[in-house]
């Protein structure tokens, strides 16, 4: 199974953030990861790899509920970062939220995959290799 070549978490919470990337390493999801502990810290340091024309993650990891800038204010923002290579990156929001509104509004996201439950597991990244084989 092909694997990701750069992966993004954007989380405030070391412990799912450690619990996550063992598991990506384990799995040989991603050849690389990026960690980012705020929306506004990842925007900022995804805003430098565009200008920069450095290579964009192809995965994102969101967490919806954060400090500073929260996932739902991230992918306001994010929208307007276009790399000049313009790849897709596929993001999924990674929530322990049960909100039937949360879900519903992922919907008005073209960017956004899918909504996953925390904590990640083998299984989710799993499916999500299949998913990118057959795109």
């Amino acid at each position: 199974m092909k694997k990701v070549q750069t992966c993004c978490i954007i989380d405030d919470d070391p412990i799912f953030v450690y619990g996550t990337k063992r598991i990506i390493k384990e799995v040989n999801f991603a050849a690389s990861i990026l960690v980012y502990n705020d929306g506004q810290e990842a925007l900022d340091g995804l805003t430098k790899l565009c200008i920069a024309n450095e290579p964009l993650p192809d995965v994102i990891f969101l967490d919806l509920n954060m400090p500073i800038l929260n996932g739902w204010e991230f992918l306001d923002e994010f929208k307007n970062c276009k790399s000049k290579r313009s790849k897709k990156i596929v993001i999924y929001i990674i929530s322990s939220s049960v909100d039937p509104r949360d879900l519903e509004r992922v919907k008005n996201y073209d960017q956004v995959d899918t909504y996953i439950l925390k904590p990640i597991t083998p299984d989710d990244l799993g499916k999500i290799l299949e998913a990118a084989g057959e795109s």
